[in-house]
């Protein structure tokens, strides 16, 4: 996995974000309100224990996308205790035809990745700006990966927020994920829903 720090001044509370397929940290960048935020991502392989999470008293953990099912293998593999854990746009069933992406979709993603297709899918995405540049052929690969890896062990997320205008996991397909737990909230917006003005309180609560 990479590490991006978006800040990192010795706070005593760690903010843990998986990040999503290919997005980098750009989505989270303009969100205040934490000292230490760590944005992992690039889910090719999940051996990666992450020890710089020892360093800290508490650590909370929000899970973007295709970083929802990582971090719960992850989680499942690597035992770390988070004092709140939240899913944004995302399910434990990231290739399915029912409560994710259509595993068709997701292949189809992968074998097809261009400079032309990654642009489309940001667009879709409504991420602003302009497409990050990417390792094309790895990015494939960590679909494949992920597609490989299949559905993850429900961690048990305290807070699931779900967008809906999602055209990259769609509403639906996340709804029928979660089911009618009263953890999940809806908000209005694209899948990348994450804003300049917003706050990391505003996400964990």
């Amino acid at each position: 996995m990479r590490r991006h720090w978006l800040t990192r001044d010795g706070g005593a509370q760690l903010t843990l974000v998986f990040g999503g397929w290919a997005l980098g940290p750009a989505p989270f960048a303009r969100l205040t309100g934490a000292a230490d935020v760590l944005v992992v991502d690039d889910y090719r392989n999940l051996d990666d224990a992450l020890p710089e999470t020892g360093d800290y008293d508490t650590v909370r953990l929000l899970a973007y996308s295709f970083g929802v099912a990582s971090a719960a293998h992850w989680l499942a593999g690597h035992g770390l205790m988070c004092i709140r854990k939240v899913a944004v746009n995302g399910t434990l069933f990231p290739a399915d035809a029912d409560r994710g992406i259509a595993p068709e979709t997701v292949a189809a993603t992968a074998d097809g990745l261009s400079a032309a297709s990654f642009a489309r899918f940001c667009r879709r995405a409504g991420l602003e700006g302009p497409a990050p540049g990417i390792d094309f052929a790895a990015a494939a690969e960590e679909l494949r990966a992920i597609a490989a890896r299949g559905p993850a062990p429900d961690p048990g997320f305290d807070r699931v927020w779900i967008s809906a205008s999602d055209r990259i996991v769609p509403t639906a397909a996340q709804e029928m994920a979660w089911g009618q737990s009263d953890t999940v909230r809806r908000i209005p917006g694209p899948h990348q829903p994450f804003a300049a003005g917003q706050t990391w309180a505003e996400w964990f609560a």
